[in-house]
């Protein structure tokens, strides 16, 4: 198990940015949450095997459709042992 933190800059607010990082995550099978910040930016975090986070931050560096990333910032965190991915 780890935990990823990840900041995404760029067009990535007003783009179904959010909803669409919560399918991927479940889709993949992986925890935490996502939420807008007040900078512009969408702050992510994902828990669950290291593969699975891998293939959520990869859908981070993309973006839905309408986004533009133009950055995304990845820190390591200790795994706490979320239940569920939500949207905050």
């Amino acid at each position: 198990m780890v935990r990823r933190r990840a900041l995404a800059s760029g067009s990535v607010q007003g783009v179904f940015f959010r909803e669409s990082t919560r399918r991927c995550a479940l889709d993949l099978g992986v925890r935490g949450w996502v939420r807008n910040l007040p900078d512009g930016r969408v702050e992510a975090v994902f828990e669950g095997p290291e593969a699975r986070v891998a293939e959520a931050l990869d859908f981070v560096r993309r973006g839905p459709p309408l986004a533009r990333v133009v950055s995304v910032e990845v820190s390591e965190e200790a795994p706490r042992g979320s239940e569920r991915f939500e949207v905050r």
